[in-house]
C-alpha cells in the first residue's frame, strides 16, 4: 500500500513539474529581450514607441528589462555574454561601446547598414518599411563615438550635451545683468565670488559655482582648454599635457577662492535631488549640467527663472587668439546611449528592425506625442529629449517645441552646441581612462598632488594598461593541459587513499567496508558539489593569478607578472594604501568594537527588570542589512544635517567653537566615521561575550570578594581569564571581518575621498567586475588570503601564552 502510494505521488510531482513550465503561450511568438531601457513615467514615449513595434510585428514580444546593464552595471551583461545567454538588444551607454567592443562582445553592424541601404534603393514599395539608417544623418560626435577600429558596433539612440544653467533672480540680487552670463573662465570665477553667499557661522548659505557640480568634469574644462586624453591612434595616453593640466589647476583655483574643496564638499553633502535639487532651491546659483536637466526644471519648478548659455571658456578661446585661431567659441561634451546587438543573440534580423524602428522618425514622434500626452495630464510643461540623429531632431523640435519661450531658448542652445560638441575617447581602457582622471581631479584639489603630479600619475597608470594589451601577444596562451594534469593526478590519489583505507578493513571488516562505502555514497553529493563549487574555484583562481585573463579572452600565461604588479608597480598607488587602511580599521576599530561589546554584555549580565528588552533592543542593530544600515549612516553623519554634527554644533560647537567633523567627506575623517559605524553593529559580538560572562563559576566571585578584592580586580583576575576563548574567537573573526571590509565602504565612499577609505576587497572588486582584469584580481585575493592566513598563525601561536580553557585550569 505504501510503495502504490508513494508511486501515486512521484507521478504527480513529476506531472506538477512538467506542466509548471507549460505556462500558455501564443504560438509562433518570438521574444526579443531588451535590457537597459528604463521603464518609469519619464519612459510613457518608449512605451508607446515598442507597444507600436510589437502592433506592426504580431508575431514578436518584446520584453523590455531594466537590469541595470545599460546603466553602467557591467557584471550583469559580462555574465549573460559568457554564459550564452545574451539579450537581443542592449541599451548601452556610448562611451562604454569601445571597450565592449575590444572583447568582441558586440556585432559589427556595417553589413546590416550596407544591406538594408541597397535594398531601399531598389524597392520601388516603400511605403510601411522602416527607413535604413544613414550615418550622414546623425551628429558626428554621436556616431563616431560607436565606431571602433572603423566598424559600427552600436546604432546611436539618443545624445546630450552640457551648457551653463544660471538662476537670473539671483543675478538680478547682486547686480548682475541677467541677460549677460559668464563667457570666460575669469568671468565665471568673478561671478561665482559675487553669487557667493555666507552664514554667520562661516558656511555657505548659497554657493555662485561649484566646477564638478552637475555634469562637466575634467575632459570638459580639458577640450575647452584644447587639451587631449589620448593620441589619434588610440596608443598612447596623453592626459597628462600641458593644456589638460592647465584646464586641471583653473578648477583647483576655483575650489580655493571658495574656501576649498573640504567648505565646499560639506556643502554640497546636503545636496537633495529632484525637487529639492539645489539650483532649483536657490543654494546653486549657476551649473554645468546637461539638457536633461531641464526637463526636471519642467517638473519641478516650472516658474523658475532661469537661462542656458554655452559654458565659459578660457579667454583665449573666446577671443580667437592662438591656439584657438579659426576655432568656436563656445563647445560642448556630448553623451547618451546607443542600440547594441550582443554576440550570441538569437534574433538578429528581429533585434536589428527593433534597433531601425526605435531611431526612426515615425517612432520618435509618436514617443514625443505619448509622453507629451502623459506630461500635460500631470499638468507640467513638455520639453523632448534629444536624439542623436539631427534630421529628427528638427521634427521633433518643430512639432514639439515647448509653449513656453525660456525652455525653448533652452533648447535651442543646446541643439546648436551640438555642431561643435566633442565626445570621450573610444578604446578598450575608457572606464579606466575616467576613474583615473576622476582621480586626479580629487586629489589636485585636495592638494595630495600638484595638478602635473596627479595628471602624471593617471597617464602612467592608462598607459601601463595599453600597453599590457598591445604587448599581450607576446605571451602565450595558457595550456590547460598542465594544470588539468594536476588536478587529476591529485583526484587519482585521492581515490587510491579511499581505496587502500577501504582494503586495510580485511575479510573480517565486510560490514565495516560496506558501510564505509554507503557512508560515501550518501556524502557524495556534498563532496561533489565541495569539489566542483569551492575546489574548483579556488584552483581556477590560483592558475588565474599567473595569467593575463579578462573572461572574454582566452588567459595568457604571464608568471609572476600579477604578483610583480601588485607588490611593487601598484604598491604606492593602491596596494600599500588599501592594506593601510584596513590596518587602520583593525588596529583601531576592531579594539573598540571587542571592548565595546564586552562592556554592553556586562552591563546586560546584571540582573535587572526587563533585561530581555534590553538585550533585543542592544542586538536589533547587527540584524540590520548592510545596505540600509549605510544609507542610515550616510544621513546620520551628514556634514550639513547630519544628527551627529546637529548634536556637535549644539554643544561643543556653542560652548567650547568646535568645528563639526566633516566625516566621510574629508580624508582624516573617513575611517574614523566608519569605525563609529562599526560600534552601531557591537550587539552582534555582544550574545557571544554574554554567554562567556554566564559560564563564568560565581564561586570564584564569592572567593574574591572574601579575598577583598575591588570590581576591578574581579574582572581583571577572575572575567577576564574566564572569556579569554572568547575575546581569542571574536579577535581571529574581527580581524578576518576588518580585512573583508567591502559592502559599507562601497556603499558609503566608494574608498574616496582620495582613497583614504579604499580597502583591499573594494579593490579586488573593481579590478576583477569594473577592469575585468581576473588574473590582477585572483593575485591580489591570494596575498589578501596569505595576510589573514598568517595573522591567524600567528594568533594562534601566541594564544597558549594568554587564552585559557577550563580542561586546562582543571590541571
Amino acid at each position: 500500500m505504501r510503495k502504490f502510494q508513494f508511486v501515486i505521488l512521484l507521478v504527480f510531482a513529476v506531472l506538477c513539474i512538467s506542466f509548471a513550465g507549460c505556462a500558455p503561450k501564443e504560438k509562433g511568438k518570438i521574444k526579443l529581450v531588451v535590457w537597459g531601457l528604463q521603464m518609469s513615467e519619464e519612459s510613457k514615449g518608449i512605451e508607446a514607441a515598442v507597444a507600436e513595434f510589437e502592433r506592426r510585428h504580431p508575431n514578436i514580444d518584446v520584453k523590455v528589462l531594466s537590469m541595470g546593464a545599460g546603466g553602467m552595471n557591467p557584471q550583469k551583461l559580462m555574465t549573460a555574454i559568457v554564459g550564452k545567454v545574451p539579450p537581443d538588444v542592449i541599451h548601452q551607454d556610448r562611451f562604454t561601446i569601445g571597450d565592449w567592443a575590444s572583447r568582441d562582445t558586440f556585432m559589427p553592424l556595417d553589413g546590416l547598414i550596407k544591406r538594408d541601404l541597397c535594398r531601399w534603393e531598389r524597392s520601388k514599395n516603400k511605403k510601411g518599411q522602416i527607413p535604413p539608417i544613414r550615418p550622414e544623418e546623425f551628429y558626428k560626435a554621436c556616431w563616431a563615438e560607436a565606431v571602433y577600429k572603423g566598424k559600427v558596433y552600436a546604432i546611436p539612440f539618443n545624445t546630450d550635451d552640457r551648457a551653463l544653467y544660471y538662476n537670473r533672480k539671483l543675478f538680478r540680487e547682486v547686480g548682475l545683468d541677467p541677460d549677460r552670463p559668464p563667457k570666460t573662465w575669469d568671468e565665471l570665477l568673478v561671478y561665482a565670488k559675487k553669487l557667493t553667499k555666507y552664514r554667520k557661522d562661516g558656511g555657505f548659505e548659497r554657493i555662485g559655482f561649484i566646477p564638478n557640480f552637475g555634469n562637466s568634469w575634467l575632459y570638459l574644462y580639458s577640450w575647452q582648454n584644447g587639451g587631449e586624453f589620448m593620441s589619434p591612434d588610440g596608443r598612447k595616453c596623453t592626459m597628462n599635457n600641458p593644456r589638460s593640466v592647465a584646464a586641471l589647476e583653473y578648477m583647483v583655483s576655483v575650489y580655493d577662492a571658495l574656501k576649498g574643496v573640504d567648505a565646499i564638499n560639506s556643502f554640497s553633502s546636503g545636496f537633495k535631488a529632484n525637487e529639492l535639487d539645489p539650483f532649483l532651491t536657490g543654494l546653486v546659483a549657476m551649473k554645468i549640467d546637461g539638457n536633461w536637466f531641464t526637463n526636471n526644471i519642467a517638473r519641478y519648478a516650472p516658474d523658475l527663472d532661469f537661462a542656458v548659455a554655452p559654458a565659459p571658456v578660457p579667454r583665449a578661446r573666446y577671443e580667437g587668439k592662438p591656439p584657438f585661431t579659426g576655432q568656436p567659441k563656445f563647445i560642448t561634451w556630448s553623451g547618451g546611449f546607443s542600440l547594441a546587438i550582443p554576440r550570441g543573440a538569437k534574433h538578429v534580423e528581429e533585434s536589428w528592425e527593433f534597433i531601425k524602428w526605435m531611431v526612426s522618425e515615425e517612432a520618435q514622434v509618436i514617443a514625443n506625442e505619448a509622453q507629451r500626452k502623459y506630461n500635460m495630464s500631470k499638468g507640467r510643461p513638455y520639453v523632448p529629449w534629444m536624439t542623436a540623429n539631427s534630421k529628427v531632431n528638427e521634427v521633433i523640435f518643430t512639432k514639439f517645441a515647448p509653449k513656453q519661450k525660456k525652455f525653448r531658448k533652452a533648447t535651442r542652445v543646446f541643439l546648436d552646441l551640438m555642431a561643435v560638441s566633442r565626445y570621450r575617447p573610444v578604446t578598450f581602457v575608457g572606464q579606466r581612462l575616467w576613474d583615473e582622471h576622476v582621480r586626479a581631479f580629487d586629489y589636485a584639489t585636495h592638494h595630495k598632488m600638484s595638478a602635473q603630479e596627479a595628471m602624471d600619475e593617471g597617464t602612467k597608470v592608462v598607459q601601463k594598461e595599453l600597453d599590457k594589451v598591445f604587448n599581450r601577444s607576446k605571451y602565450g596562451l595558457l595550456n590547460w593541459a598542465y594544470p588539468l594534469s594536476v588536478v587529476g593526478i591529485g583526484v587519482i590519489i585521492l581515490f587510491v587513499i579511499c581505496f587502500r583505507k577501504l582494503r586495510q578493513y580485511g575479510p573480517m571488516g565486510r560490514l565495516a567496508k560496506a558501510e564505509t562505502v554507503a557512508g560515501y555514497l550518501f556524502a557524495s553529493p556534498w563532496i561533489v558539489g565541495f569539489l566542483v563549487f569551492t575546489i574548483g574555484p579556488i584552483i581556477a583562481s590560483i592558475i588565474f593569478s599567473f595569467c593575463d585573463y579578462d573572461v572574454l579572452h582566452p588567459a595568457r600565461w604571464v608568471g609572476l607578472l600579477n604578483y610583480r604588479e601588485l607588490l611593487i608597480d601598484d604598491w604606492s598607488k593602491y596596494t600599500s594604501k588599501a592594506l593601510y587602511n584596513a590596518g587602520f580599521l583593525a588596529l583601531f576599530g576592531l579594539p573598540l568594537t571587542l571592548i565595546t561589546g564586552l562592556a554592553i554584555a556586562m552591563l546586560l549580565n546584571t540582573k535587572v527588570g526587563g533585561m530581555t528588552w534590553y538585550r533585543t533592543i542592544y542586538y536589533l542593530p547587527s540584524i540590520v542589512p548592510v545596505v540600509a544600515n549605510a544609507i542610515l549612516w550616510i544621513w546620520v553623519l551628514n556634514p550639513e544635517y547630519g544628527l551627529i554634527n546637529a548634536a556637535w554644533r549644539a554643544t561643543l560647537g556653542q560652548w567650547f567653537a568646535l568645528p563639526a567633523p566633516l566625516w566621510l567627506t574629508h580624508e582624516k575623517t573617513a575611517k574614523p566615521a566608519l569605525i563609529l559605524m562599526g560600534l552601531w553593529g557591537a550587539g552582534g559580538g555582544m550574545i557571544l561575550w554574554l554567554a562567556g560572562l554566564q559560564g563564568v563559576p560565581q564561586h570564584l566571585y564569592e572567593a574574591a570578594e572574601i579575598d577583598g578584592a575591588n570590581w576591578w580586580s574581579k574582572f581583571w583576575n577572575v572575567t577576564f581569564p574566564m572569556i579569554t576563548p572568547y575575546l581569542f574567537f571574536n579577535l581571529i573573526m574581527g580581524t578576518i571581518g576588518v580585512l573583508q571590509t567591502f559592502e559599507t565602504v562601497y556603499i558609503m565612499t566608494g574608498g574616496g575621498p582620495v582613497d583614504s577609505t579604499l580597502v583591499p576587497v573594494l579593490y579586488l572588486f573593481n579590478c576583477a567586475f569594473t577592469y575585468f582584469k581576473m588574473g590582477y584580481a585572483s593575485a591580489l585575493a591570494w596575498i589578501l588570503f596569505i595576510i589573514v592566513l598568517i595573522l591567524t598563525l600567528v594568533q594562534l601561536k601566541l594564544a597558549p601564552r594568554w587564552v585559557h580553557y577550563e580542561g586546562e585550569r582543571a590541571k
